[in-house]
């Protein structure tokens, strides 16, 4: 009888792994296993669901170009931005990075270079107050956050920068934000941890207004290694952090949802 009930049980595998002639493509049946989660037990829509996708396809680079974030997902977005996976992610991101590092031989020449907003310094007091996203960008009430000087740091960045400066990497940060805002910048960095650098880089208007932020920091970055410095390594929030020329030996993305600078 045991000998009966596995050999059903194994054809019944057979079957469902192979599956029958009727409705196979290429030899898999996809009725075996529907994908059901779209829908809750009540066949619900769930919006979360999407809100994955979205949120895959803007770290995958695959959506680009968004001005905000979808309003069916804002409960999502912000639940991931306060909660323990945003932090996980970005450590995920940081130790890949420090892995990369222990692999080098480092020397005085050595740069690493960071962005600021969403990557050493973090804007959630002010998005949490904004739909994490989903209200259109507004420069003058984001200036005026800025101008507070008061934007805590990312604690998994901070501990990267750390061990990069007891190394003695030169330390380069490249911004977007104008050079009005140098000073202010410069003291929330410290404030927030990062007392020490050899480039604070902030865009200057009159040679980059209209240009996009892959163009300005190409060249800013093309500038340091023609002082004779070599990038050994590039770390940002956004793709046009880390996308264009002169980009170092690796870049690390972290992640950011709320917003799209090309």
């Amino acid at each position: 009888m045991k000998v009966f009930v596995l050999f059903v049980a194994v054809a019944v595998a057979t079957w469902q792994c192979q599956g029958s002639d009727e409705g196979d493509d290429h030899g898999a049946n996809f009725q075996i296993f529907p994908l059901r989660m779209k829908t809750g037990l009540g066949g619900h829509y769930i919006p979360e669901v999407s809100c994955q996708s979205w949120m895959l396809g803007v770290e995958a680079h695959n959506i680009i170009g968004f001005s905000t974030v979808p309003k069916d997902c804002i409960g999502y977005i912000g639940n991931y931005l306060v909660g323990d996976q945003y932090r996980s992610d970005s450590k995920t991101v940081c130790r890949e990075a420090y892995f990369y590092l222990k692999t080098l031989n480092i020397t005085d020449k050595d740069a690493w270079v960071f962005d600021i907003d969403e990557t050493t310094l973090s804007n959630l007091p002010y998005y949490a107050d904004h739909g994490f996203g989903a209200e259109p960008y507004n420069p003058a009430a984001f200036d005026k956050w800025v101008d507070l000087g008061a934007a805590p740091a990312l604690p998994e960045s901070l501990k990267l920068y750390r061990k990069l400066v007891s190394l003695g990497v030169k330390i380069v940060f490249i911004t977007g934000r104008p050079l009005s805002q140098r000073d202010v910048t410069a003291s929330n960095l410290k404030r927030a941890g990062y007392d020490k650098w050899d480039w604070l880089i902030t865009k200057d208007p009159s040679i980059y207004n209209g240009k996009t932020a892959v163009t300005y920091k190409s060249k800013e970055r093309r500038k340091i290694e023609e002082e004779g410095y070599n990038i050994i390594g590039n770390i940002g929030d956004q793709w046009s952090d880390i996308l264009g020329t002169n980009v170092g030996g690796r870049t690390f993305k972290l992640p950011d949802p709320m917003y799209y600078i090309s």
